[in-house]
């Protein structure tokens, strides 16, 4: 649903989060209440960028398609699986 209709503002990107396995590599099975919300996910959309005090637009170091790593309480729920968050609370983006 957001990711055809909303549209991030400045430097602001909208994630899709990637979920955990429901398994440890041990073969544990990881009960849904004892999951926690998943802090990598995949870039769906990106804003235009950061607006410099000077009125110059510096553009977004991320793209849509990146896989990124991000804080615990980074960002804004945006339903269950989408969260918008500002490029500068990015931790990191996963390499391929």
């Amino acid at each position: 649903m957001f990711e055809k209709n909303l549209k991030p503002l400045y430097d602001r990107v909208l994630i899709k989060r990637i979920e955990m396995e429901d398994k440890t590599p041990g073969g544990i099975i990881i009960p849904d209440a004892a999951k926690e919300k998943a802090q990598t996910g995949k870039v769906v959309a990106v804003g235009q960028g950061r607006v410099t005090p000077e009125g110059k637009t510096v553009p977004m170091a991320v793209k849509a398609g990146d896989i990124v790593f991000f804080g615990k309480y980074a960002g804004t729920e945006a339903g269950d699986e989408y969260l918008i968050i500002r490029e500068d609370e990015l931790l990191g983006v996963v390499e391929k």
